[in-house]
């Protein structure tokens, strides 16, 4: 059993990526302090919801500010690289390495999910026949972070990036 507490139960709500992508906390490529990219301004009378939306990149620390409104959107993929943003593609704030690999998220929301998950002696799963039961956040983890022998290390991994964000 854990030395960190566990929860029993983890139901999985069926969220994808594509759910925590506004905002995401990245790292300034300006100052390298906390920036965020968040939803940016739509042109008039356009409503353009969704992962092609406009984006903006903001640092607080030395006003940087870009515009990001179309184009190539890269979701991360190496599980040995570190984790980029989709769209400005500078690096996650939001991530550590381990010995397996990064663990990363692109906001504090989908790291919270994804320190349920893990948390859990109990993960209940969508029902194998559900057609959209491989694309889930949690679903298309690394097999390494499913693995309760790992649990305490990607808990603590989590704590370091959380603790990250308190030092900023």
């Amino acid at each position: 059993m854990s030395s960190i507490s566990t929860h029993h139960r983890f139901r999985d709500p069926r969220s994808t990526r594509y759910d925590f992508l506004a905002p995401v906390i990245v790292c300034c490529p300006g100052c390298e302090k906390v920036a965020h990219v968040v939803a940016g301004p739509e042109p008039a009378g356009v409503h353009n919801p969704g992962l092609l939306a406009p984006r903006r990149l903001i640092c607080r620390n030395c006003g940087v500010m870009k515009e990001w409104s179309r184009g190539g959107v890269a979701l991360h993929r190496d599980r040995n690289e570190p984790a980029t943003d989709p769209y400005f593609g500078v690096r996650l704030w939001l991530q550590t390495e381990s010995r397996h690999g990064w663990v990363w998220a692109y906001n504090l929301e989908h790291m919270d999910l994804i320190r349920r998950f893990v948390q859990a002696s109990l993960r209940e799963g969508i029902p194998w026949h559900d057609h959209g039961r491989k694309m889930t956040v949690v679903a298309r983890l690394p097999a390494w972070m499913q693995q309760a022998k790992n649990r305490d290390e990607v808990l603590r991994a989590i704590a370091r990036i959380h603790a990250s964000l308190l030092s900023t």
